[in-house]
């Protein structure tokens, strides 16, 4: 992350060699919002979250204070990634039940407005990668999910997950 000491440097570096112009400090970027603090720098979508409440019509609509429903048919997880790709999975061919997930998402993040990442400035500079599969999570084809993340100190730059193309024939293999 750019901090204001480094960013005056690179910017005058930039206009050695670019014709530019400083448009002041970062707010928005990539439909992401950038709140840049002394200690760090905290990033979220409550902007994009509140844009897509009311393109859908949902800026009335109550709040949720849990992602799924208690009879989630894609298991106990409840982590808005696990929410997010189980939904993704099926929007090619999209049933009720998806729809109505995607709706308790939208809940959800209306009750947590304030969700996002903070970066602090003061953090170590060594990447570290974790991953993790199961072995036949999907009840319906038996097929793995690979999942990870990668962080830059103790800052997380990179997560994903995925379905496996394949039905594993051993944890290892998964």
């Amino acid at each position: 992350m750019v901090f204001k000491g480094m960013c005056r440097e690179f910017e005058a570096l930039m206009h050695e060699k670019f014709q530019m112009s400083a448009m002041g400090e970062l707010n928005f970027f990539l439909g992401l919002q950038v709140l840049q603090k002394k200690d760090g720098i905290f990033l979220s979508q409550d902007k994009y979250v509140g844009d897509i409440h009311k393109k859908f019509r949902y800026s009335d609509v109550r709040s949720s204070s849990t992602l799924m429903d208690k009879e989630n048919p894609w298991g106990k997880d409840e982590t808005i990634m696990f929410a997010i790709c189980a939904c993704a999975r099926h929007q090619v061919t999209p049933k009720e039940c998806h729809l109505h997930a995607v709706k308790m998402i939208f809940r959800y993040l209306k009750g947590h407005p304030k969700l996002g990442l903070w970066y602090p400035k003061e953090s170590p500079f060594d990447l570290v990668a974790y991953s993790d599969s199961d072995y036949g999570g999907a009840t319906q084809d038996r097929k793995s999910t690979t999942g990870g993340c990668q962080f830059l100190g103790r800052r997380l730059i990179l997560w994903q997950c995925k379905k496996q193309t394949i039905v594993a024939t051993s944890t290892t293999e998964a």
